[in-house]
């Protein structure tokens, strides 16, 4: 990178007022949102990775009836999630060595995952899929090709990274998933990529 910025979890915990009152209005990613539900059986577990102040995907979750364990770095936004949706579980934890020791029916990574770089996604990802249940759902937003990217925020330099959607690709089918749907520069999605797949390792 060429331009200088923070870590993204210093990023987030000194703007975490303002990223509150941004996330507070309407949700752009509800038709995928139901899409995510739609590939789950009722009343099933779902983890939220990146799961900020829980507004709106992780309370939209439980009041579908779901068990949700949201996780997040930044403790002012854990407290909000606790505060908005009492019924789910907020824990700090960093996507980059967080380990539960149990599997979810659906996993989410929503504007999280991206901003790690990129050696840190692969592991991420694999990370991730270790919390996976066997024919769990997974759900995440990317970028449209490989690179890095600085966009401003709250008056500072924000980090982005993506894989090579090919590269994204092969992980997902190496660690069992098969591909639902992909969609690039979705504007349903804040013109992210959205990847959405099921685990298939039940054999």
């Amino acid at each position: 990178m060429t331009t200088d910025h923070r870590d993204p979890v210093d990023f987030y915990r000194s703007h975490a007022e303002e990223f509150a009152r941004v996330r507070s209005g309407p949700s752009a990613e509800g038709t995928w949102l139901k899409s995510f539900m739609a590939e789950l059986l009722p009343s099933g577990s779902i983890l939220d990775a990146g799961c900020g102040t829980g507004e709106p995907i992780a309370r939209t979750l439980v009041e579908h009836g779901f068990l949700v364990t949201g996780l997040d770095t930044t403790p002012a936004f854990l407290d909000l999630a606790r505060e908005k949706v009492p019924d789910g579980v907020f824990l700090e934890a960093d996507l980059r060595d967080f380990s539960l020791g149990r599997t979810f029916d659906g996993i989410l990574a929503w504007h999280s995952l991206f901003h790690l770089g990129q050696d840190d996604q692969r592991a991420a990802i694999v990370r991730l899929a270790a919390h996976a249940a066997p024919t769990a759902v997974l759900m995440f937003t990317a970028g449209d090709r490989e690179g890095e990217a600085i966009n401003p925020m709250f008056g500072e330099n924000l980090y982005h990274a993506s894989l090579d959607p090919g590269e994204y690709r092969t992980i997902l089918q190496a660690l069992g998933f098969r591909i639902l749907r992909y969609v690039e520069r979705d504007p349903g999605a804040g013109f992210s990529t959205v990847w959405l797949a099921r685990r298939d390792d039940t054999g």
